[in-house]
Formats: structure tokens, sequence, C-alpha cells
């Protein structure tokens, strides 16, 4: 017969029951009146739990079960929302220390405890299905010692005559508190790690490629060890800085504290240096979940396609070879603006684009990441390379004026095999102080050490862009 290891346990009746009892509460979800849930970007949850019971007078320790595994103690605050003043705390613990087989015998070693037999054969126990037995060690498995003899394990389960004080069933926050009202409205609010937000969008370019759609999703994701259920859900956006703590943090804390037609989109607004978004409707959050609430739906927002081919600074500075056949990068813009119909704040996030073909069938056109954009900015997003747009650079001159002065001339063709018009942003990055001796074209000036020539290149055609140029390192 296979052997078989388990735990019974016999609890008494008032431990079944956990009846309160004066100077005594315990409080769990069937109190709970409101939770409210705020995640942030890097990876914590605010928790706002409320609940109505009736509360002892007097000294009294109460013990709020139900919360998250992964609480910050130190920032756990308890109040009266109905009786403000009326709640003093002297104490307050977080006990994590959870009941398990494995915990509940290791409280157990140097201890009697019971064995039962689940073998019809009983000569073992002399006769009767259950033994007395001292547990020697949990070490590896277990050690018994009965009547004089060493037992590494046995057939059948281990019955322990009640749960050990120090083990719990559940996470648990208790207070050890002075309370001046009966009927109370208590609010806990705590820190919770394991709540993490992402922001995903999505963006859909027609075949006529006029307007794109934009539509933006968040991604929740709770390992915080607890449901939140019905939860008023709010997200902020931002770096919020935390402070390091100066050593490892006990998680078991005792400290002194004193007194105490469209489906609706979220609702956002400023808050402090961040941004604040409310979900517009409760939700369930389930430990271990990934959970996607709509965050905006755009359509019809304006947007540009752009195409670029760059220069590297050490072209400048020495003979460069032939440079042939080399794709332009393509990548879309659009402005942020209510105008252009978005104008909200965009947290960070992924974008990714779909583009219809010919057939109006929608296809992956690539995808890139955004930073926190706040409104009336522009967004540009990479695609990659331009399957139908090459380039050539030919280095036609170079010359050492001097030790550190040298001109360079160029002849970069770009071509054009689309089956419409494009301007290509030829973008030429120039290092230390230079000066354009020669130019085939006109060129915009973006910054002190970049120049862009806009240059249209025809349909199933191309363009020479030519100039010389001097740098001084």
């Amino acid at each position: 017969m296979k052997t078989m290891l388990g735990t019974l346990l016999v609890l008494s009746a008032a431990a079944a029951l956990a009846q309160d009892t004066p100077g005594h509460a315990v409080t769990t979800l069937e109190q709970q009146t409101d939770l409210a849930v705020t995640a942030y970007n890097n990876g914590i949850g605010l928790v706002k739990d409320t609940r109505e019971l009736q509360l002892p007078t007097g000294t009294l320790r109460l013990e709020f079960q139900d919360v998250a595994e992964q609480i910050q103690p130190a920032t756990v605050s308890l109040r009266s929302l109905s009786e403000a003043g009326s709640i003093t705390i002297y104490e307050q613990n977080y006990e994590y220390d959870l009941i398990s087989p494995e915990k509940l015998m290791e409280k157990y070693v140097g201890q009697e405890v019971k064995l039962f037999n689940f073998s019809t054969e009983v000569k073992d126990f002399g006769g009767s299905n259950v033994q007395t037995a001292k547990l020697l060690s949990y070490n590896n498995g277990p050690v018994y010692l009965v009547r004089d003899e060493i037992y590494l394990g046995h057939p059948g389960n281990v019955i322990l005559p009640k749960i050990p004080e120090n083990l719990i069933a559940k996470p648990t926050l208790i207070w050890e508190l002075e309370n001046a009202a009966g009927q109370q409205k208590i609010e806990a609010t705590y820190v919770t790690n394991g709540i993490t937000w992402q922001a995903d969008y999505v963006v859909t370019i027609p075949k006529t490629e006029q307007t794109l759609d934009l539509k933006g999703w968040v991604t929740l994701n709770n390992q915080s060890g607890a449901t939140y259920t019905n939860a008023q859900l709010k997200l902020v956006a931002g770096q919020l800085n935390m402070a390091p703590p100066p050593m490892p943090m006990d998680r078991e804390m005792k400290m002194a504290i004193a007194g105490a037609a469209r489906e609706a989109m979220p609702v956002e607004e400023a808050f402090a240096e961040y941004h604040l978004y409310t979900m517009p409707r409760r939700t369930t959050v389930k430990q271990n979940q990934s959970k996607q609430l709509a965050l905006l739906d755009a359509a019809g927002v304006g947007f540009t396609k752009k195409y670029e081919y760059r220069s590297e600074p050490h072209f400048y500075y020495q003979f460069l070879p032939p440079m042939r056949d080399q794709h332009v990068q393509a990548s879309i813009e659009f402005q942020n603006k209510a105008e252009n119909k978005v104008g909200l704040p965009l947290p960070a996030g992924v974008m990714r684009i779909y583009q219809e073909d010919s057939s109006g069938t929608l296809q992956f056109a690539g995808e890139d990441r955004i930073e926190h954009t706040p409104k009336d900015e522009k967004v540009t997003l990479r695609m990659g390379e331009a399957f139908d747009i090459v380039a050539d650079r030919i280095q036609t001159d170079y010359q050492v004026i001097a030790n550190n002065v040298h001109e360079s001339a160029f002849e970069i063709t770009v071509r054009n095999h689309k089956a419409a018009d494009v301007v290509v942003d030829v973008v030429e990055n120039l290092p230390g102080d230079w000066r354009v001796l020669e130019k085939s074209m006109e060129f915009e000036k973006k910054d002190a050490q970049t120049v862009i020539f806009h240059a249209p290149v025809p349909k199933d055609g191309e363009v020479k862009v030519t100039y010389r140029v001097q740098v001084r390192s």
C-alpha cells in the first residue's frame, strides 16, 4: 500500500466559530461596503477598504482580515469615517505567518501528536488505529518517537490538537486600539506591491491613408495576494518617486501610532505632477488576473507619414565607400490635440500599427513605444524600413584641409518605386563646426548639428541631392 502523509486538524468549536468577544473584534469581507484601488506605474497599488461593523467600546483588539499579502506595513492607516476621532490606535501588526501543513508540523516539533493509520492491519499500533507519538523532527520529512522506537513517516494522517496561536488562516492586520463609538464605519488604507498596469494602443490606418483610428487599453495585472471585488479603479500615470529603504524591511511590524453610446471612457485629471485616470465603471480584479480596460477611443485622427534617410557623424572624417540600395526609414506622426480628435495625456506604452491592404484586410505594420506624452504634443511612431524606397550615398570628394578641417562632397540618390509621390527627408548629422559650401536644393537647419533636405520623389522616379560641406573638429 502506497504510504500517504497528511495533516488532520481537530479544532475546538470556539476557534472554529471565531465569535467576537468583548475586547476582541474580527472583520471580514462580509462587512465591506466600499473598495477603491489606485494603481501606479511602478508596480504598487493604494487600497482603501471601507467596512461597517459594531465594535466594543474601550480597549480592544481588532483583526482586519482579507487584505493583500504584499502589504507594505509602514503604509497602513486606519480611521473612522462615521465618528471622526473616536478611534485611538496604540499598536498595529501585520500577521502573515499562514497556516500550511508544513508550518503546522514545524510548530509541533518536540510535542505530542496523534497518528491515524489508514491500514486495516493495525498491529503496529497495538490493535488501535490511533497512536500517540512525539514529533522529533520535520527536516526533509517527519520523524516520530513511538513507544521507544523511531518512525520515519507512517501510512496515515497526523492529528493535531489545535492551531498554534502564532499561525493564521489568511493575512491579517491587527490593531490594539481604544474605541469610543459602537457602530463604526472604518477605512483601512495601505500600499501593496504586486499591482502593475501598462497602456497599450492599437493604431488602425485605412488604405486611403487620410486619417487613423486610435484605441487605448489599460492592461492591469494583480499579484498582490488579494481579490478586489467591485472596486473603484484609478490609474496614476507618471514616474512616482519612492524613498529607498535603509535596510531590508521586516514584513512583521509593530509601531506606535498617535491618533488616527460609445462606452464611457476614463475621466482624466491632473494630479500633483502626474495624471490620474478614473475608470467609469467599477470592476473586480482577481488575484493572478490580467485585465484589460478601455482607456480611449479616437476616430478620424489626422496624421502624416514620413520617410527619412540619415547620415552618421563619422561620414565626414574619412574616405567613405559607396553605400547602395539602402532602405529608407518610415514613420507616422500625429498631433495629440483636441482639434485632432485626441488631446489627452497619453500614458507610456506600446502603439501597434495595423493598416488595410488592397482588399481591406488589416495587416500588422509595426509597433513603437511612446513615453508619457502630454496633450498638445507630437507623437512619432517608427514603422521600420520602407520596402519600395531605396537610396544610394556616394562620396564624390574628400579632402583634409588641415589637421582638424575636413571637406566632403556627397551625391545622394533616392528612388521611389511606390505608386504615389513621396517626400523623403535626407537628414544629415554634421559634427563639430560645419559650413555647407554647395548644395543642389535648400535645406532646413533643424538644430546646431542637423540639416534636412526635404526631397520630393515622384512615383517610379528618383531625385538626386548633392552638397559639399566643411567640418572642423
